[in-house]
């Protein structure tokens, strides 16, 4: 059964310059999964919260890539925030945890590299049918 210990954050290497630093991210060795889609939330109002769903299958990395936000996550048992402020480190969410994302500063910008294209079949959107799938699978 999955868990939210199997959440992890994730530290991409970082090249320093004196003209920025750059942080690379490769699919299938930084990554555990092969980048299929690679998406970004921005301009996320005031008090708004995203996500608010879990995936059957796809598996996700999710980094602030400028500002910061929350990621709670949630395995139908237990529950955990990770404050996400660094564009170096990015949170690992396994198929099968709800994650909800909010409190996000003026300006940030949330990247997600996902491990399949779109699906909406591959949705839970509302938490009580997550929970009876999680529950029944254990």
């Amino acid at each position: 059964m999955i868990s939210i210990s199997d959440c992890q954050l994730l530290e991409f290497s970082r090249i320093f310059d004196p003209r920025g630093s750059l942080t690379p991210i490769e699919g299938g060795t930084q990554i555990p999964f092969d980048i299929q889609r690679i998406y970004y939330i921005y301009d996320v109002p005031a008090g708004a919260s995203r996500a608010g769903h879990s995936h059957r299958e796809l598996q996700q990395v999710l980094i602030a890539i400028s500002g910061s936000f929350d990621v709670h996550v949630d395995d139908g048992e237990q529950r955990k925030t990770y404050h996400m402020n660094r564009p170096y480190l990015g949170l690992y969410v396994p198929k099968m945890i709800w994650r909800e994302i909010d409190n996000f500063s003026a300006g940030s910008v949330c990247v997600s590299l996902a491990s399949a294209h779109y699906a909406e079949s591959d949705y839970y959107r509302q938490y009580d049918d997550f929970l009876r799938a999680v529950r029944s699978d254990a």
